[in-house]
Order: C-alpha cells, then sequence, then structure tokens
C-alpha cells in the first residue's frame, strides 16, 4: 500500500465508526436498536446520495477491497458469535410451542416467498432459476437472532415466557436458514469444484466428534469451569477462521464456518467462558461491522428505482410482513395461545436487521440478486426491524393481561419446564 491509500483507508475508518456510532445512537433515542441507524450509516455512504459522487470520493477503488476484507471478517466473528450464542436448551426448553411457531415463522413466509420470486423474475434476470427462487423464499423467512435479543432486553421481556419463546423460535429459525442457505450455495457452485462440497457432511462429522471434545478438554478440563485466558480466547478465535476458510475453500461460504465453529464450542463447565468470549468477540464486531455496512451500502442504490421498484418494493414489504407476522400469528393460535401473545410474537419474529443483510450478501456474491433487487431487499430488512418496536407497543407491554391469561397461560401452552432462559445482555456488542 501506498502512503496516501494507507492515509484514506484510515480516515475512511474514522469517518465510518463516527457516522455509525452517531446514527446508531439517536437510533437508540427513538427506541430502535443501534443496527437500525449502522444500516442506514452505510446507505447514506453508498451511491444513492448524489449519484454516488461522495461514495466514489471517499472510497477510491483501491482501498475498497481492504475495506472488503476487513468486513469479511466482521462478519466471521458475528456468525462465529450467533452459533456461540444459540444453546440446545434454549432450543428445547419451549416445547411443542417452539416447533410449531417456527414453522409457522418459516413455512408460510418461504411459500409466500416462492410466489414473489416468479413475480420477480419477470423483470429480473437469474442464471439459476431454481436457486433464484428458493432465495427469495429465504430472503423473506430470515429473522434476526441477536437484533431480537437486544430487544427482548429493551422491551424488559428477556426473563418472561413470551421472551423465552421468542427466542428460541428464532433460534430454531436460523438454523433451518443457515441449512438453506448454504444447500443454495451449493448447487449454485461450479462443476469445477462441486466435488469439494461433499466434504461438507465429513467436515461436521470432525467438527462435532473431534474437534468439539478436543476444546472441551481445553477449554474446560474435567467439565469443570475454568477461567478465561487470552490463550483460550485466541485459540477460539482461530479455530473460528480455519473453520471459514475450510467451508469457504469448499464451495460454500465461509459464513457457515464461523457459524457451525460457534455452535460446537462445548457449554458444558464453560458458561462463563463462553460469556468473556462472547464480550471479546463483540468488542471486534463492534468495530468491523459498521465497515461491513459500508460495503454493504455501496451496492445499494436507490437513486433510480422509478414507479416499478417501488411497486416491487411494496410487494416484497407486503410478503414479507404477512408471511412472517401471519404465519407466527396462526400458529400460535393453532395452540390456543391468547391473541396478544401470538401477536407479541409475531412482531418478534417479523425482525430482521443484520442476519437479512449477510443473507443478502451471500446472495449478491452467488449472483442470484441483481443492485436494484438487492437495494430493495435491504430496504425491507431496514422497515421490517424498525416496526418491531412501534408494533410491540401497539400490541401492548404484557401479553394478554387483558384477556386474564398473562405469562402463566403462555408458558404451560409452551409446555416450558423451567423459567425462560436468561438472554446475554443485548447492550453489549455492536447490536
Amino acid at each position: 500500500m501506498t502512503s496516501h491509500q494507507l492515509q484514506i483507508l484510515f480516515l475512511d475508518i474514522a469517518l465510518i465508526l463516527v457516522l455509525a456510532r452517531g446514527l446508531g445512537y439517536l437510533a437508540t433515542r427513538v427506541k430502535q436498536p443501534p443496527v437500525v441507524g449502522e444500516i442506514l450509516a452505510g446507505v447514506l455512504l453508498g451511491p444513492t446520495l448524489f449519484n454516488g459522487a461522495i461514495s466514489e470520493a471517499l472510497f477510491p477503488e483501491d482501498v475498497r477491497p481492504i475495506l472488503a476484507g476487513m468486513a469479511n471478517l466482521g462478519v466471521a466473528l458475528f456468525m462465529f458469535a450467533v452459533g456461540l450464542e444459540i444453546e440446545s436448551k434454549t432450543l428445547r426448553g419451549y416445547g411443542r410451542v417452539t416447533v410449531v411457531s417456527a414453522l409457522g415463522s418459516t413455512l408460510l413466509p418461504f411459500v409466500l416467498g416462492i410466489g414473489l420470486a416468479f413475480v420477480l423474475l419477470i423483470r429480473h434476470d437469474a442464471p439459476n432459476t431454481g436457486a433464484f427462487v428458493v432465495f427469495i423464499g429465504l430472503a423473506v423467512s430470515v429473522t434476526a437472532f441477536p437484533v431480537l435479543a437486544r430487544i427482548l432486553t429493551d422491551r424488559g421481556l428477556s426473563r418472561t415466557a413470551i421472551g423465552g419463546i421468542a427466542l428460541a423460535t428464532a433460534a430454531f429459525v436460523d438454523v433451518v436458514a443457515w441449512t438453506v442457505l448454504a444447500g443454495v450455495s451449493a448447487s449454485v457452485g461450479t462443476e469445477e469444484n462441486f466435488w469439494l462440497i461433499t466434504l461438507a457432511l465429513p467436515y461436521l462429522a470432525v467438527l462435532l466428534f473431534v474437534v468439539r471434545p478436543l476444546l472441551a478438554h481445553f477449554l474446560a478440563p474435567g467439565g469443570r469451569p475454568a477461567p478465561a485466558t487470552p490463550l483460550k480466547f485466541a485459540v477460539v478465535v482461530i479455530g473460528a477462521l480455519l473453520s471459514a476458510a475450510a467451508t469457504e475453500a469448499m464451495g460454500l461460504h465461509h459464513i457457515f464456518g464461523a457459524f457451525l465453529f460457534g455452535l460446537v464450542v462445548p457449554r458444558e463447565g464453560a458458561a462463563a467462558l463462553r460469556a468473556d468470549i462472547h464480550d471479546r468477540t463483540g468488542h471486534l464486531t463492534s468495530l468491523l461491522l459498521p465497515i461491513y455496512f459500508v460495503v454493504a451500502g455501496l451496492k445499494v442504490d436507490l437513486g433510480g428505482i422509478g414507479m416499478s421498484g417501488l411497486l416491487e418494493l411494496g410487494l416484497i414489504l407486503l410478503v414479507a410482513v404477512l408471511g412472517k407476522f401471519g404465519g407466527t400469528y396462526l400458529a400460535c393460535r393453532l395452540l390456543k395461545l391468547p391473541r396478544r401473545s401470538a401477536a407479541t410474537l409475531g412482531a418478534l419474529m417479523n425482525t430482521r436487521g443484520l442476519t437479512e443483510l449477510v443473507v443478502l450478501g451471500v446472495g449478491v456474491e452467488l449472483g442470484l440478486l441483481d443492485g436494484s433487487l438487492y437495494s430493495l431487499f435491504v430496504v425491507m430488512a431496514v422497515v421490517t426491524t424498525v416496526m418491531t418496536g412501534p408494533l410491540l407497543s401497539l400490541i401492548g407491554p404484557k401479553a394478554d393481561e387483558e384477556e386474564g391469561t398473562g405469562e402463566t397461560y403462555v408458558a404451560t401452552a409452551a409446555g416450558a419446564e423451567s423459567e425462560p432462559a436468561p438472554v446475554r445482555d443485548g447492550s453489549r456488542g455492536p447490536l
């Protein structure tokens, strides 16, 4: 790098962090998660304003690859933290209501998304029609697990039955979403390296039956709580990066490797250690994820959206909101959960945030989304995340007090065997 490039890079990073922090703080002032402001910062620095004059001046072409590399590191660490935060006891802690609400939250938007995909194909070319259709169905089915955890904490719902069910459902939906996205990514792989994808299952077996026991022995010998050390943190992060590199080499996206490594980090006797690793990773991602938002924002151009684009945006929003909210609500009502409880869960599942941006970024890399369609889906991600707070306020802070059912009814219907699993303080980290 030349001295001039280095100066521009440092100035760009400083500008990104200042704008992201500033808009993130303003978002919290209007009762929105900081990620909303950070995403908007990325869009504002992109080509939407002044025909791209600002983005071209601030982010010259020779600096963008470096920013993209830092952004990919940030999103890999973010996905590792998501995997680290998902616990099996969270997934099974609320019995049948978790499975039923997760199915409703996934299947209805996915089916509606398939119909949406065929409408979008009228104006947008797709080199792989089958992968495009599945991808659009997936894109409207996503729920942002980390952003949801932050909203639950901010709303005081993290220790309630509704909060526990929402978190368990979102975790279930996330696991399904990443699995489907991995399949889409594999199907778009070229014939040259398609055989590498067959290594995915053996690799998963190695993670589960070799890496996980070794990590358990290293992090918490004998299943006993052990203190966190810089060496342990370094080993875990190195493992996440190597896992990301492995899945990237297989023709899958690097986010899957990082996510899987987070899932296999042992839970027994390592709760405090995992919390410490999660917090330290959060410090890194709080610096790197704003760069990811800007790199993503450089692909968002809403300047020439036109009337046809607005109609497509309206259709995308309709499918996304109706599918997520409606699917979750209907599934919960089938279990005879009270109306307000079902509506609360529906509003929470409609949160998309950064998880949606990661999915959309994979779609762009795979050639499934063109620039205009990517821009419209980014707007959908922001709008659906922003509307979660107002929807919750409209529904009411507590589920079904007016109906005289309350949290006890919800917990009983859910089949919960214990208190809701604690939600890590969402105020830490970038979300």
